[in-house]
C-alpha cells in the first residue's frame, strides 16, 4: 500500500545554490584557454584576497547593493543567470534566511589574458523560522570565476551539495551520487538512512531537474511515497544534452524531514574532460 503526500518545497535547493553562488562569487573564474598551472593561495595577489574578504563580509551583511558592486553589468553565470537574476534571487533568499553566513576559501587561481581566474570552496549556514518550525541550511560550493578590473565577470559552479533540516529529529542521510556522467548514461542515487527507525514510518521521494536559471525563484512540490526499506535507491538517467541537473533526496519520519540536494555534471559521450 502506498502513502502519498505533497510536501511544499518553498524552499529549493536551487535557490541555496544561487546564494552558495553569491558567496563564491567572491573569487573564481571561467574555463577559458589558458592551460597555465593553477597557483596556490598563498601567493595570490593581493586585490584578489582583499575581494574574496570584502565580497564575504558584504554576503554576511546580506547587503545586495555592495555586492552587485563587485559584478560586471555584462556578468554571465553557467546556469545562465545575470546580473539583475543575481540580486532577484539574492534579495528573495536573504529574506528567507536572514541569518545566512559564508565562509569562502581560496583553493587555487591562475592569471590569464583577461585577468584572474580563481577557485574558491564556500560554505553556507543559516536558519529561518517557518510555519512555527526551524528550517536549518548547510550548503557547500565550489566554483570557478573570471575576475577582470576587480569585477566578476563570468561564473562556473563545478559542484554543490546542500543540506535541508526542520524538525527536532531529522533523519541522518547518506548520499552516494557520482559527480559527473555521460550523456544517456544511467547512475545510481542512493539517500541511506543512517540511524534506526524503530517504529517510524518513513517517507520520501528523489527529484531530478535540469539546472537553469527559470528554476531558481520558482517553488515546487513533490509527493512521497511510504517507504519499505531506510532509504531511497534509484536507477536515474542522464538526458541526452551535455549540462547539469540537480538531484534531490527528500526524506521524512515522526520528527523531523531532511532534503539533501547534490549537482549532477552530464558531459557529451565524446567528451574527455575530466571529473572535478
Amino acid at each position: 500500500m502506498r502513502l502519498r503526500v505533497s510536501a511544499p518545497l518553498s524552499v529549493r535547493s536551487r535557490q541555496i545554490l544561487f546564494l552558495l553562488s553569491l558567496g563564491l562569487a567572491i573569487a573564481s573564474g571561467s574555463v577559458g584557454s589558458d592551460r597555465s598551472i593553477a597557483s596556490t593561495p598563498a601567493t595570490a595577489p593581493q586585490e584578489l584576497r582583499q575581494a574574496l574578504t570584502q565580497l564575504d563580509a558584504a554576503a554576511n551583511r546580506r547587503n545586495v547593493q555592495e555586492v552587485l558592486q563587485f559584478y560586471s553589468p555584462n556578468f554571465t553565470h553557467s546556469d545562465g543567470l545575470n546580473r539583475r537574476s543575481l540580486e532577484q534571487s539574492l534579495a528573495q533568499l536573504w529574506k528567507q534566511y536572514p541569518n545566512l553566513t559564508y565562509k569562502t576559501e581560496l583553493t587555487s587561481w591562475r592569471s590569464s589574458a583577461n585577468g584572474i581566474q580563481a577557485e574558491t570552496l564556500t560554505q553556507i549556514t543559516g536558519s529561518q523560522t517557518k510555519d512555527g518550525q526551524q528550517v536549518k541550511l548547510n550548503a557547500t560550493l565550489r566554483s570557478r570565476q573570471q575576475f577582470q578590473n576587480q569585477k566578476i565577470v563570468r561564473q562556473e559552479v563545478l559542484s554543490e551539495s546542500n543540506l535541508i533540516t526542520t524538525g527536532e529529529k531529522p533523519p541522518l542521510v547518506k548520499v552516494n551520487l557520482p559527480e559527473q556522467v555521460r550523456t544517456g548514461q544511467e547512475f545510481n542515487f542512493d539517500a541511506i538512512v543512517q540511524e534506526p527507525l524503530e517504529n517510524d514510518l518513513l517517507l520520501g521521494a528523489v527529484v531530478q531537474e535540469p539546472v537553469n536559471a527559470n528554476g531558481y525563484l520558482k517553488p515546487a512540490t513533490v509527493d512521497l511515497d511510504l517507504l519499505t526499506s531506510g532509504g531511497l535507491f534509484k536507477v536515474g538517467k542522464a538526458p541526452n544534452t551535455a549540462g547539469s541537473q540537480w538531484i534531490s533526496a527528500v526524506l521524512v519520519r515522526h520528527g523531523g524531514m531532511t532534503m539533501v540536494t547534490q549537482r549532477l555534471n552530464v558531459i557529451a559521450a565524446g567528451s574527455t574532460r575530466p571529473a572535478r
